[in-house]
């Protein structure tokens, strides 16, 4: 995608991360429902996983997949073989790598006979503590070019969180 870069990012707290990628992420919303345009073009934490169910492709984290399974349009069969494999996965969070979701996740893809379980954090060489960003420069220099006032204050926000990182 021409005018973008993308970047491994490491941080030290995570849940301060989250907080602040959140921050950043609703402010750049807010800026592309009115101009169009958004900076960042897609964050993976180490921990993202993508579920393919009947209406499309969502993504979660690790620990989130009780709060998903209400979501997502699959048979009872199909989630329950998804719950085991992912409640096997919360219960070893705290010495979880990256290189075991990724075995935990082709073993899930065996057990359910195709492919509706993805985990790109391992191809992209994340690990704990890290996340992959893609940054649209060419949204970033038409807003940071065309705004102004209260919603200049908001990209300004929402950059300085960014720069934190980057």
């Amino acid at each position: 995608m021409g005018g973008t870069v993308s970047k491994i990012i490491r941080f030290r707290d995570e849940e301060e991360f989250i907080e602040d990628i959140d921050f950043a992420l609703e402010r750049f919303s807010y800026l592309a429902s009115k101009y169009g345009h958004n900076p960042v073009g897609g964050i993976v934490l180490w921990d993202s996983i993508a579920v393919r169910d009947d209406e499309g492709i969502k993504l979660f984290r690790v620990g989130e997949f009780p709060y998903f399974e209400g979501t997502l349009r699959l048979d009872l069969e199909t989630l329950r073989v998804m719950e085991r494999y992912f409640d096997e996965l919360e219960s070893r969070w705290d010495e979880l790598t990256v290189e075991e979701i990724n075995y935990f996740v082709e073993m899930l893809n065996e057990a359910l006979g195709e492919e509706r379980v993805y985990y790109d954090a391992y191809s992209l060489g994340l690990d704990r503590n890290t996340a992959y960003i893609i940054l649209d420069l060419v949204a970033l220099n038409y807003l940071e070019s065309v705004l102004d006032g209260k919603d200049r204050e908001i990209f300004e926000e929402a950059v300085e969180v960014l720069l934190k990182y980057i």
